[in-house]
């Protein structure tokens, strides 16, 4: 039993800094959570009711929605709750389970990134072959592997984080971190499983950026030589750059803080980094998407004067 952790509670310091305008950040937050779902779940209706849409590029575009809901879920009602409450506390149980979804949405989206990279790869370098390669029960695969593989690695590490002794309940952030998690570990604690599956994990994630690396070196190569690629580039795989550069770069900010964060920092100001890549994401997807896809804009558009005729 020296391994089970005494502690039921964690706090988050992080929202010290929030007690001014604790009212004010409720409502605008709640509106702009409100808006993530409703421009999300109108992109996942849309391509679900219209059968034209079902092909592997608007799939694997309605996995990505459904994720960003996914890991929204797990940081916005908390969020919400924290700051209408006196306390900002949250359950050991549930730490864990949080710190479970935000790092499973963030690697899933890295992993629905590289299946779509794949996908315009195939479609503009070998489209003779397209049909066949991204057959329905290829993409059927492929989304379930980006979805199930995440929740289990980052599942293992979270497993491995539970078995470890604490001695600190201050987790210094709005939300539950794994590797916060393990710095509470009381010293000398074992931390070199956790290390190695932290290591293998990002391993597994910096080749899915290679994947995406090398098919936009092929997709580059072949459309530069042809104004119809050049045409489909622009068309469907700007959005998927544009929403990949995006990704990365609110995850690298978040990694450089982690990585030299000082305390001449404002906390506020690491507050909203690192929870960049639940705000800006979740929502410039659905609209760079829907206003980019010909298909999905007509559609869209499509829908609401039906509705106000």
């Amino acid at each position: 039993m020296d391994n089970v952790s005494l502690i039921t509670l964690f706090v988050l310091s992080g929202f010290n800094e929030t007690k001014d305008f604790q009212i004010v950040l409720f409502i605008l937050t709640l509106l702009f959570y409100c808006f993530i779902v409703l421009v999300n779940v109108c992109l996942i209706v849309t391509i679900m009711l219209d059968k034209n849409l079902h092909e592997p590029m608007y799939i694997l575009l309605c996995t990505f929605c459904m994720n960003g809901l996914y890991g929204t879920a797990g940081f916005y009602p908390k969020f919400l709750w924290d700051l209408l409450s006196p306390v900002h506390v949250i359950s050991y149980s549930g730490c864990l389970v949080q710190a479970l979804v935000m790092y499973s949405f963030a690697c899933s989206d890295l992993s629905i990134l590289a299946v779509m990279a794949y996908d315009r790869y195939v479609a503009i370098c070998r489209p003779l072959e397209y049909h066949s390669v991204m057959s329905k029960q290829r993409v059927l695969k492929l989304v379930c592997y980006s979805c199930l593989t995440p929740f289990c690695v980052i599942g293992t590490n979270i497993f491995l984080t539970s078995r470890l002794k604490l001695c600190s309940q201050i987790i210094t952030r709005l939300f539950c971190v794994n590797w916060v998690i393990v710095k509470l570990a009381c010293f000398p604690a074992d931390t070199l499983i956790n290390n190695i599956v932290a290591f293998i994990t990002i391993i597994i994630y910096v080749f899915h950026g290679g994947l995406i690396v090398w098919s936009y070196m092929y997709l580059i190569k072949t459309c530069v030589n042809s104004l119809e690629n050049r045409k489909r580039f622009m068309q469907t795989c700007v959005p998927h750059l544009t929403s990949l550069l995006i990704f990365l770069g609110t995850i690298l900010i978040d990694i450089f803080i982690i990585r030299y964060s000082s305390k001449k920092l404002p906390q506020n100001f690491e507050n909203f980094i690192a929870i960049e890549y639940l705000i800006i994401p979740p929502v410039m997807n659905p609209l760079i998407y829907g206003f980019k896809l010909t298909k999905i804009r007509y559609r869209i558009l499509g829908f609401i004067n039906i509705k106000m005729k």
